[in-house]
């Protein structure tokens, strides 16, 4: 089976892949037509439905297995158990609707080059940017530069991770182009993620530039990008969610709460670990009480069990969920300034989330004002008796990086970005990693393996196979 379809059919597919999931997300018009029932579908409605599956593509299972893997959710019944305990299979992963999304996203650029639509195919190629970064994030070795035209390659060969991610830069360098143009048309009917605000398409980009920056080590390009990136939390992209069930809740609380009641939760986690480590902790100057009580209930699922907050806080019905956001792209200036040894621009922009979070403002809400501070820190906090500085780490530039580190993966909850992290640190120099325990066995997962659809049915699926222990090429 090919897992790149013609157009016609991608079309179909992801129609039937996103409405049988998440029938009528967002209730607009452009998404409830069925596409089975035309031979063309003009760009905007190709848009919004694309804009649904890269949302989607946020809060899927991939995104949850993601999060156990890197210890901020636990697997505890059922299939999240094994998932756990790192026990997967070629059957447990697949490239639906991974690919059909990017397909849509490619589509996308040349209907609107039909029309001369210099806007929207700009968007069209961050999308396309985000949904095969994740795939080669999380699969290393991934098809691309001959993904897109069945006729000609039905069995498309495995781009290095490293060419992919070149590619990517290419594309977004194209987005930001197309951005600039002087006149587009509007697409702000379609766009429930920005309104079809080309500006903060622009900035988004830049943001995600920097974070792919960021990935390869590259960090005066990822502090260059960022400068240009999401510079309030004005532009965060955000999924909006409602309080429909089955038509625009939230994906995550649709599985916490309600599909799959405690087959994850936080107990024997090390996120809540490391959040009351923190909380109890001399630093005077941070309270993350109230974030903890945010991302954290008890007894929602059972008596005693440690949940994903549900009732009131990150994960309710109607909560927005992150994909690119201001908070993120400070955290990228922060460690890619501590890294090339810029302190005081580091400290800088980790103070300027944390004004952010003094605020309460997280992803659209506004957490508890009690037990919620975060002052500004200075450099001589992070010295060797320094409050930020727990664990007496030698240098102010390794304590900076570690309370930098420590946030990304705090902020990171839900999303994949914090697999990145964990496995990114490893190599990223000077060394400096959390205290990650693993749940099972002496090995961390590394990578997803190569769905078995994509192994029947391509040859030239990498050979051997790399298991779920084997690094992807960009962090060896």
């Amino acid at each position: 089976m090919k897992f790149i379809f013609s157009h016609k059919i991608a079309i179909a597919l992801l129609s039937l892949t996103l409405l049988s999931s998440c029938q009528d997300l967002f209730n607009e018009s452009n998404i409830k037509s069925n596409p089975n029932a035309v031979t063309d579908v003009d760009v905007a409605t190709l848009l919004s439905g694309t804009l649904l599956g890269t949302a989607m593509l946020h809060e899927d299972t991939d995104v949850r297995i993601s999060a156990i893997w890197t210890g901020q959710l636990n697997g505890l019944s059922r299939q999240h158990q094994t998932f756990a305990s790192y026990i997967v299979s070629a059957g447990t992963f697949s490239w639906s609707p991974l690919y059909p999304v990017a397909s849509q996203a490619r589509l996308i650029q040349t209907k609107a080059d039909l029309v001369g639509d210099k806007w929207t195919k700009g968007v069209g190629q961050i999308l396309e940017a985000l949904v095969i970064a994740k795939a080669t994030d999380l699969y290393g070795d991934v098809p691309y530069s001959q993904a897109f035209d069945d006729v000609k390659y039905p069995t498309p060969v495995f781009d290095k991770q490293a060419s992919v991610y070149a590619a990517l830069q290419t594309v977004l360098d194209n987005a930001i182009q197309n951005l600039s143009a002087s006149a587009g048309l509007s697409f702000s009917g379609q766009d429930f993620i920005y309104k079809g605000d080309v500006k903060k398409w622009k900035a988004a980009a830049y943001t995600l530039k920097a974070r792919l920056y960021l990935h390869t080590g590259e960090y005066a390009k990822a502090v260059t990008s960022a400068g240009l990136g999401i510079s309030s939390t004005a532009g965060d992209a955000l999924t909006p969610h409602g309080t429909s069930q089955g038509v625009d809740d939230n994906q995550n609380y649709d599985f916490f709460r309600i599909n799959r009641a405690g087959d994850t939760g936080f107990d024997g986690a090390y996120l809540p670990a490391l959040m009351q480590s923190r909380i109890g902790s001399a630093n005077t100057k941070t309270d993350e009480t109230a974030l903890y009580n945010h991302y954290f209930k008890v007894g929602i699922s059972t008596t005693g069990a440690l949940d994903p907050n549900t009732a009131d806080g990150m994960f309710t019905e109607d909560a927005s969920h992150p994909i690119l956001t201001y908070y993120e792209n400070q955290l990228i200036i922060a460690e890619a300034q501590a890294r090339l040894g810029v302190n005081d621009k580091a400290l800088e922009a980790l103070n300027l989330v944390r004004a952010g979070l003094a605020t309460g403002y997280l992803h659209g809400k506004t957490i508890s004002a009690t037990g919620r501070k975060y002052d500004a820190y200075t450099l001589s906090d992070f010295g060797p008796a320094g409050l930020a500085n727990p664990a007496k780490l030698a240098t102010v530039q390794t304590a900076l990086l570690y309370e930098i580190v420590a946030q990304r993966y705090i902020f990171f909850l839900m999303q994949y970005e914090a697999f990145n992290d964990v496995r990114r640190l490893e190599k990223a120099a000077p060394i400096v990693q959390l205290p990650i325990p693993l749940y099972a066995g002496t090995k961390k997962p590394q990578r997803f393996i190569y769905p078995q659809n994509e192994i029947n049915t391509n040859p030239n699926v990498p050979n051997p196979l790399p298991d779920q222990f084997q690094k992807v090429q960009i962090y060896q």
